[in-house]
């Protein structure tokens, strides 16, 4: 091998074997990323610590995600996400290119940009089946592997694709917002690709109800550092929008 991997690219490697093949061996694991048995294991108590995989006996274990199915979220506090996805669509200016995150949140938003000069590049087939009748919008749909009912495509082919584009703006879900800033995901199959949509956009604007302040989630997304925008309903948890605030976060209460 030669020079050193970088452990971001390393950690990458890591969960894509997990997903692909289960449970996986540090010696495996270590064949396969061509890196120590002793960096192996730092790497997953990190990773582990991040929630992103389940230390086992001998290695570690993907994490099976315990997200709700797509049509039970989407009819969860549904005034209040439609208002937050009328505002985020009056954000938005005609020739810009959008990435729409997976999840149900994403997809009201979707709703609301019919008749709009835009690209749109999601992975979410919800948001795919919204616009794909809409002449005047440029869809782009991203490769992976299709979880059906959560109506999302995931995994390397979606993350590579992301390395290839650059957004105006991404409208990101979440399923919980920690009082720190901390966005999180109840799912760690999802969580490569909106890290991956993160780093593909030039303004990250949250789309979270007041329902996801605290909300749920065991893996880590993102700080509040790497968020623009925050849009919310006036009822969220003030604590948590103030920290929010003071890490130089724009949280807007619909």
């Amino acid at each position: 091998m030669v020079g050193a991997m970088l452990p971001d690219r390393r950690h990458e490697l890591i969960l894509r074997v997990l997903r692909a093949d289960g449970p996986t061996s540090v010696t495996f694991l270590a064949e396969k990323v061509g890196a120590s048995q002793a960096t192996i294991r730092r790497d997953l108590v990190q990773l582990e610590d991040e929630g992103l995989l389940k230390r086992v006996y001998g290695g570690a274990a993907p994490l099976l995600g315990e997200d709700d199915p797509f049509a039970d979220v989407a009819a969860v506090r549904v005034e209040a996400k439609d208002a937050l996805a009328a505002w985020c669509a009056e954000l938005v200016k005609d020739g810009e290119t959008l990435l729409l995150d997976i999840g149900t949140t994403a997809h009201r938003v979707a709703r609301h940009l019919h008749g709009r000069s835009l690209t749109v590049i999601t992975s979410n087939l919800a948001v795919y089946e919204e616009l794909q009748d809409d002449k005047g919008i440029q869809l782009i749909l991203l490769g992976g592997v299709v979880r059906r009912d959560y109506r999302s495509l995931v995994g390397f082919l979606t993350e590579d694709n992301l390395r290839q584009i650059h957004a105006d703006r991404l409208f990101l879900g979440t399923s919980g917002v920690r009082p720190d800033g901390q966005v999180l995901d109840t799912t760690a199959v999802e969580v490569p690709v909106k890290r991956a949509m993160i780093a593909a956009s030039a303004q990250v604007v949250l789309v979270a109800d007041a329902g996801k302040f605290p909300g749920t989630g065991m893996a880590r997304v993102c700080g509040p550092q790497e968020l623009d925008v925050v849009v919310t309903n006036s009822e969220a948890d003030a604590k948590t929008c103030a920290r929010l605030r003071e890490a130089g976060v724009e949280v807007v209460g619909v």
